[in-house]
């Protein structure tokens, strides 16, 4: 499998990215909410067609596990070293990364 960081700034943002061979458009975003965070969109980037919207952020899973039958090639995974709390307002793209573990094909 191979392992790419997924380049983020820390701040609400839009741009398109290849993930296993596929473009995509993705957008983080901050729910400033009680029970809120880092949010995730996927869309086609051509004509912004949403694929998957709103999926937090969270460490300790794959946010695309149930997402499968999507065909997607792989797994997202945000990690935090040691810690398995929830990226906060200014820790993503720091201290918190979001990788893409693409499936090897056979």
């Amino acid at each position: 499998m191979s392992q790419y960081v997924i380049p983020l700034t820390g701040e609400p943002e839009i741009f398109t990215i290849t993930l296993a061979g596929v473009e995509y458009q993705l957008t983080v975003r901050w729910n400033d909410a009680a029970q809120g965070g880092w949010m995730l969109d996927l869309a086609e980037p051509d004509n912004g067609a949403d694929i998957l919207l709103g999926v937090p952020l969270v460490t300790g899973t794959d946010l695309l596990g149930q997402y499968g039958h999507l065909g997607i090639g792989g797994q997202l995974i945000v990690w935090s070293g040691d810690s398995e709390d929830a990226p906060a307002r200014d820790s993503l793209g720091a201290k918190v990364k979001l990788y893409f573990i693409a499936e090897d094909e056979a």
